[in-house]
């Protein structure tokens, strides 16, 4: 008899060697042998990312598990093909964006240039300027969370509020920070 947990762990092998055979197919100059493919339980905005360790080489792209069961396949496909696109960049350059190297390469193999969200904000700002409509979305308790009272807004440079978008509390100062955490409890 099988575990739950040793399903999961052959689903996710499954799924990455799914991943693994799909890039050799993609039509881009990319030493497959030198990345790891991982999976994430913890990435709650980004299906996918690709990190470069800049003393060794060694590229790995992680796939987001959440967003695979999401979305599934053909979506997490475009997220292979974006991550190939900045292991392409890693491999050849040591360093890797969005801009317009990223893009032409991106066009070239049909890579989209951002992935879908696969969850919901937990928090969000939102400017306190009544002229600007300006408002980001979060998912983890940054500093930019815990602190807005240090930080302003992406466009005016007004100061700006955090809201919980489940509960609808919102503060823009350390301590309120720590009293709507305190208040929503459970729920945060």
């Amino acid at each position: 008899m099988h575990s739950e947990t040793d399903r999961a762990d052959r689903s996710e092998a499954v799924f990455l060697d799914r991943a693994r055979a799909y890039a050799q197919d993609i039509p881009i100059d990319v030493d497959l042998d030198a990345i790891q493919w991982t999976v994430s339980h913890r990435a709650r905005r980004r299906a996918g990312s690709c990190r470069y360790d800049s003393d060794s080489g060694a590229v790995t792209v992680r796939l987001a598990w959440d967003a695979y069961r999401e979305h599934g396949w053909d979506e997490m496909a475009a997220v292979i093909r974006h991550e190939l696109v900045h292991a392409w960049e890693f491999q050849q350059f040591g360093e890797s964006g969005h801009g317009a190297r990223f893009r032409d390469k991106a066009d070239e193999i049909d890579a989209p240039r951002h992935c879908s969200p696969f969850s919901e904000p937990r928090l969000r700002l939102v400017c306190t300027a009544e002229d600007c409509d300006w408002s980001a979305d979060r998912f983890r308790a940054s500093v930019t969370v815990t602190e807005p009272n240090t930080r302003r807004c992406g466009v005016c440079g007004a100061r700006y509020r955090v809201e919980h978008v489940a509960t609808g509390r919102s503060w823009r100062t350390n301590e309120g920070y720590e009293q709507a955490r305190k208040q929503i409890g459970d729920e945060w």
